[in-house]
Parts: structure tokens; sequence; C-alpha cells
């Protein structure tokens, strides 16, 4: 006989921290696990499981893996399991009577020898944002950031193109940050695309980073100076006129001065860095 392998249910630990009554499915067996999650990873959670202890109930032997992305959890959010205690990968299995902690990203604290289980950071992080985060994309080119835009591919490609070419998927799909093949990404909370820019540079440490007007946020091509007899034909003759500095797109060739709009985009990206001084 076969154990169905979707019978794992999730509830609150009760406060006398008595587990549930034993039985099974079928014929299957039953088995219970405690779970607590730590930090920003009860973004994931149903309310009623945010910040307390969780009884997870299971048949047959999950990975930790399965167990931790069936409670909501994209594995790549994940930074350290402790099993008992004990610093464990994706690949351990869960067993009755298991205590499990799981730990996001650390920002600063000493984790010691534990088991780390995503890649180390990357020295210059690139970005590779999916359909719904368009404006968060222009945002992050603004400041800096090489920052792809895609709203055509299915989740298999962008995985692809974010493995290929060492990027973080940003998205607000947590199904796509389940996929197998994502090694870096993070789920987007905020839905306004300034917050959303704030959140992602207090999120990977970016604000020293921040390098305003080196990206086309147009295309994510990096912005050269040109000069301007080589450009002429393209400049407004109002401008020309009175204006000499010029920088073109090195992808698309879109032409670039310090106008009006300029001063529009520096209060935007000022905005953005005060809400990180507050």
């Amino acid at each position: 006989m076969q154990c169905s392998s979707r019978l794992p249910l999730a509830v609150p630990l009760g406060h006398d921290g008595a587990p549930g009554p034993p039985g099974g499915t079928g014929g299957c067996p039953l088995s219970q696990a405690t779970f607590r999650f730590y930090s920003e990873l009860n973004d994931f959670l149903p309310i009623e499981l945010r910040g307390v202890e969780v009884r997870y109930t299971f048949a047959q032997r999950p990975t930790i893996k399965d167990a931790i992305e069936g409670l909501g959890i994209p594995h790549v959010e994940v930074e350290v399991i402790l099993i008992h205690g004990r610093s464990v990968d994706f690949t351990a299995h869960l067993r009755d009577g298991d205590r499990v902690s799981v730990y996001p990203m650390f920002e600063s604290l000493d984790v010691g020898e534990v088991l780390r289980l995503r890649p180390s950071p990357l020295r210059n992080p690139r970005f590779l944002a999916d359909a719904h985060l368009r404006k968060l994309a222009r945002l992050l080119r603004l400041l800096g950031f090489d920052t792809l835009y895609d709203n055509r591919s299915n989740d298999r490609r962008l995985v692809e193109i974010a493995e290929a070419e060492s990027r973080i998927i940003l998205t607000r799909d947590r199904q796509l940050l389940k996929h197998g093949g994502v090694s870096r990404g993070y789920w987007v909370r905020s839905v306004d695309s300034m917050l959303q820019a704030r959140e992602i540079l207090r999120r990977f440490d970016l604000r020293e980073r921040v390098a305003p007007f080196r990206r086309c946020t147009t295309c994510n091509g990096v912005i050269r100076p040109v000069d301007k007899a080589d450009v002429l034909e393209r400049i407004p003759p109002k401008t020309a006129a009175w204006l000499d500095e010029y920088f073109a797109c090195s992808s698309c060739g879109k032409l670039y001065w310090h106008g009006t709009h300029a001063e529009r985009l520096k209060q935007r990206v000022a905005q953005i860095l005060a809400s990180e001084d507050g």
C-alpha cells in the first residue's frame, strides 16, 4: 500500500505543547515535527502561524526542502536550517519528533560554523525583474544597478537567464521562487514601486553602491559620454544653444543630457535615499 504524499498539515502548537493525536490516512502512519520560522520568513505564512511554533503533520519522510516549501516559503529565502540544533541542508529528511528552526539571510549576526544554504552574496549584484516589476526595474536602473526586465519569457526561461548570468530574480510570484533551478531570488513584499526600490536597497545592503545615471532606464545599457558634434543632429536646437555635455546609451543609443527631466529624476533618487536615512 502506498501512502499519499499530499498529507502535510500545519497548525499552531497548543499552549501546552502537546502533540495532536496519532493516526493515519488509508493505513499510513502519520508523523509530526515542530517548526519555528524567524524574521521575514513569517511573511510567507498565514497570520495564525507567524511567530509561533508550528506543528507539521506528514506521511512518509519528506525532505526538509519539500516541507518548508509546502508551508509556503521559497527555498531561496532560507539561509540556515537547524534540526535539534544541528545544521542541515535541504536534502535532509524529516523524522517524527524533529524540532526545526528556519532562518533567513543573516545581515550582521555571526552564525559561526553552521551550514549556509544559499550561494555567497554577489560582489556586484545583478537583477532580473519579472513581468510584474517593470517600474521597479526602471528605478533600479536609475540608481545604477544592472537590472534586466522580461515580460515575455516563461518561468523556466527566466530561471535559465538568471542562472546563466548570475542574476537575482526579483518577483511578486512566490511559486517562481520555488522552482528547483533558482539559486538566487527574492520575493518583493511591497506593491508600490518606490517602496520596492527602498526595500531592495535595504535587503541587499546597496545604499553605498547607488550610482545614479549610469544605466539606461529604457534598456539597461551603460550610459557613456559622447561628443556633442557626433550627436548634434539629434539635439533640440534650443538645448544645443546652451548645453555642451551629452551622454548616450551604449546599447540602444538613447540620448541623455542634464535638463529639467534629469532634475526630476534626481529628486526621485533623493526621495528613495531619504527614506533610507530615516
